[in-house]
């Protein structure tokens, strides 16, 4: 089943050791990769399977990944060769480089979400992809679960919040987000956080803010309108509740403005309320903005009150529904 009809040669191999195991870099060829390695699924016949069914999203959303071209850019997949790969090096000044000999397929330890997304982007594009690998020479069965166990259980991702703050350069809401956040004028500076780890006074992370402001832009009528304006928009509007609440926004245990749930709602309703500021030429008035907002100032937002049990997106849609009542209809 995991023999191979004739050996594979893998060339440009640096040979070394990792905790006293003997691992190779190097990098295949996408169509030799797929010959090379497999999978043992949890359902293995031997018993001593592991991997869980491949996601067909996430592979076909590694496929769109791949097609954006060479910004694509992806780490190495881990294999155990299980001893079936034999190095030799080209010569005894250089005894780390050289050559493997594949006369089996290796187990496929991390990546086959990867593999799966490289297998359906080369068949539609009739192209080839080198694929960076890290592979052990021998680990057992009992090392190989323990340590796709490792990988899958102890560590952990870089977090959404981040994530956003690395894409913001290429995409908008990370940006304004950003900029609320980092901006000493805005708000949000003194109880956000960039990394995602909540700690006292820094309640908002920039997940949190990512997702309230795609939520105030939301109106066909905001489209169109550039990163800088669109800062300028939310950083007048929060400021704006913020000089009217300003106790309350500072007091995250006794009220509930700045909790996500009535930040969700104050966007969703602000959505309504940019579209009414909005004049002839498509900018905002901030005057008529303010004296919208103004209308809330008798909005009670204790944490004892009626908010006590608000949760979720839809206690944010609940909420959103009054504040606009209050704002836009009175």
């Amino acid at each position: 089943m995991n023999n191979l009809p004739r050996p594979i040669v893998i060339e440009n191999v640096l040979q070394y050791k990792m905790r006293g195991k003997v691992a190779y870099q190097s990098y295949l060829p996408s169509s030799t990769a797929l010959n090379v390695t497999y999978v043992k699924h949890y359902d293995h016949p031997a018993g001593k399977g592991y991997q869980r069914p491949v996601d067909n999203k996430r592979s076909t959303d590694f496929a769109i990944y791949l097609s954006k071209g060479d910004d694509a850019l992806f780490t190495p997949i881990l294999l155990n060769a299980a001893g079936n790969w034999e190095f030799s090096a080209y010569d005894n000044i250089r005894t780390s480089y050289g050559r493997l000999v594949c006369k089996g397929k290796a187990s496929l330890m991390d990546g086959q979400h990867r593999i799966g997304g490289i297998e359906r982007y080369i068949q539609e594009t009739n192209s080839e992809l080198n694929i960076p690998f890290l592979a052990f020479h021998h680990l057992d069965e009992d090392e190989e679960i323990q340590l796709f166990d490792t990988i899958n259980t102890k560590a952990k991702g870089i977090g959404t919040s981040l994530s956003k703050y690395l894409r913001r350069d290429s995409d908008e809401y990370s940006w304004i987000a950003t900029e609320l956040i980092t901006r000493p004028e805005s708000p949000f500076h003194n109880i956000g956080s960039i990394v995602g780890k909540r700690s006292r006074g820094r309640h908002v992370t920039l997940q949190n803010l990512y997702r309230t402001v795609h939520y105030l832009f939301k109106e066909q009528k905001m489209l169109g309108i550039n990163n800088e304006e669109k800062y300028q928009i939310a950083l007048n509007y929060y400021r704006s509740i913020k000089d009217i609440f300003s106790k309350e926004w500072i007091d995250y245990g006794e009220y509930r403005i700045t909790h996500i749930v009535c930040l969700d709602a104050l966007s969703i309703a602000g959505s309504k309320v940019l579209t009414k500021s909005m004049n002839d030429r498509g900018r905002i008035d901030y005057n008529l903005m303010n004296k919208h907002v103004k209308k809330l100032s008798s909005m009670d937002w204790s944490s004892d009150g009626s908010l006590k049990y608000l949760k979720g997106i839809g206690g944010s849609k609940s909420l959103a529904i009054d504040l606009i009542d209050m704002m836009l209809l009175s």
